[in-house]
């Protein structure tokens, strides 16, 4: 229950039946048949935390916070090498600039932005070009990636893209249930390659082979969100790092490595 799978909702709702913690089929939806057979209702922390500021001032009062198209605030925060990483609560529709340098106070000294990723590990890299865009849910979409969680991941340009994708790469082969095969065989996979360029060995073949598996485990192919949301990092992560991953076959290692 502990494990990435359990924050959705299926999986979620088999957890607390003491189940393993398995995405199920809809239908069903839960709002018909979830938690024990009854209908349930599952909403995140923070959409149940704007409840009580709507039913106090009203649906009117909430849209105008929001600078955008999207109503309300959200919760953004921002993790890397950062003058002063944290969460803060902002309106929706404020620019990526104006979170990353005056709520996180910019890049650490003697570093530069390379790419971010604007709503946690399972959304698209998105470059310094984007920081004047809307921390807006259709603005982001414009450009290929999702606000999701609003949980920003900032890439600085002293870390080695590799490793990081390769990073989110381990994480998500160690999160999957296991329950559908281009996850349970992909992602491992897909983290043995990332290995293999950070060990010096990837080849032209390893790179065409993580391309094929941003379409295996991609939307459609898979019982649950997991895969997919690992192909956004990946899928884009070769889009715009292509360099670097032909520095690591090139030198035979991590040229960010000294």
């Amino acid at each position: 229950a502990g494990r990435e799978m359990g924050g959705q909702e299926p999986a979620l709702l088999n957890a607390l039946e003491d189940k393993r913690a398995n995405p199920r089929a809809k239908p069903p939806f839960p709002q018909v048949s979830g938690l024990w057979g009854k209908p349930t209702i599952v909403n995140n922390v923070e959409t149940i935390c704007n409840l009580p500021g709507i039913l106090t001032y009203g649906i009117d009062w909430y849209k105008g916070l929001g600078q955008g198209a999207d109503a309300g605030t959200k919760l953004f925060g921002v993790s890397g090498r950062v003058k002063n990483p944290g969460c803060w609560e902002m309106p929706l529709g404020v620019s990526i600039r104006e979170l990353l340098e005056e709520k996180a106070g910019g890049m650490q000294d003697g570093l530069g932005l390379k790419a971010f990723l604007p709503g946690g590990g399972s959304t698209d890299f998105m470059l310094p070009e984007h920081l004047d865009i809307a921390l807006d849910y259709d603005e982001i979409a414009k450009v290929g990636s999702r606000l999701a969680t609003g949980t920003m991941i900032i890439l600085d340009d002293q870390t080695c893209p590799v490793g990081m994708v390769g990073n989110l790469m381990k994480f998500f082969a160690h999160e999957s249930c296991g329950f559908c095969t281009p996850c349970r065989d992909g992602l491992p996979w897909v983290d043995t390659i990332f290995r293999e360029f950070e060990e010096g060995r990837g080849s032209e073949k390893d790179l065409q082979i993580l391309r094929e598996h941003v379409d295996y485990m991609g939307p459609g192919r898979t019982f649950c969100a997991l895969a997919p949301g690992a192909t956004a990092p990946l899928g884009s992560g070769l889009k715009y790092f292509e360099d670097d991953f032909k520095a690591h076959i090139k030198q035979k290692r991590c040229p960010y490595k000294h």
